[in-house]
C-alpha cells in the first residue's frame, strides 16, 4: 500500500475550486483505484492524503488528462505552494470501537 501526501498553501478558493477538488476525488476512486482519500483544511493550509495499492496506480493517475487540467489549475490560481509525498505504508495500527 502507498500514500499520496498534498500539502499546500492556498491563495485562492472559490466554487470552481471545490467542484474540481470534488470531481478529482471522485475520479481518483472510480477509475483509478485509490482506496480512500482523506482531506483537512486549517487556515490557508490544506493536506490531503489518498492511498493507493500500487505506485503503477499512482502513475496511472498522474497522466489522467482530467486531473493535469487540474493540476494546471493549481499551480496557476489556487496554489501559492505545494508539496507533494509518495510513501509506502510499511505498517498499520488500528483500534475500532
Amino acid at each position: 500500500m502507498y500514500a499520496v501526501i498534498f500539502r499546500a498553501k492556498i491563495k485562492q478558493r472559490d466554487q470552481d475550486y471545490a467542484d474540481t477538488a470534488a470531481r478529482m476525488r471522485a475520479l481518483a476512486m472510480g477509475e483509478y483505484g485509490c482506496v480512500d482519500f482523506v482531506s483537512v483544511t486549517e487556515g490557508d493550509d490544506e493536506m490531503a492524503i489518498s492511498y493507493w495499492p500500487s505506485l503503477e496506480h499512482i502513475q496511472s493517475w498522474r497522466q489522467d488528462q482530467e486531473h493535469l487540467e487540474a493540476q494546471e489549475l493549481g499551480r496557476n490560481k489556487w496554489y501559492m505552494s505545494y508539496q507533494v509525498q509518495v510513501v509506502e505504508l510499511v505498517r498499520e495500527y488500528r483500534k475500532d470501537g
